[in-house]
């Protein structure tokens, strides 16, 4: 079995996620070789790795987007005059997945 210096393991740290969310913010579908930049950028994990993490955060803005995993209620949160949670919208506004 070939070894692969870079980790096999499927735990993330914080640092790890932000630097995987700030690969994909340069690195976009077009991009080629996408998956292998986002792997460097990331630093510790395998080509493999970043596509299953990028499916498993796919997978969870659908849910989130189709009310699956309800939002969480924040307080101390701004509201509009209307009683509307400002991040909420901001969120939503945000988390918008074509299906």
């Amino acid at each position: 079995m070939a070894s692969n210096s870079k980790s096999s393991s499927s735990s993330w740290t914080f640092k790890q996620n932000k630097l995987f969310e700030r690969a994909l913010a340069v690195y976009d579908k077009d991009t080629p070789d996408r998956w292998q930049n986002v792997a460097n950028a990331v630093g510790d994990k395998t080509v493999e790795e970043v596509k299953r993490h990028y499916d498993i955060l796919v997978e969870d803005l659908i849910n989130i987007e189709l009310g699956r995993v309800p939002l969480p209620n924040y307080k101390n949160v701004e509201s509009n005059s209307r009683g509307t949670n400002v991040f909420d919208k901001r969120v939503k506004k945000n988390v918008k997945v074509s299906h």
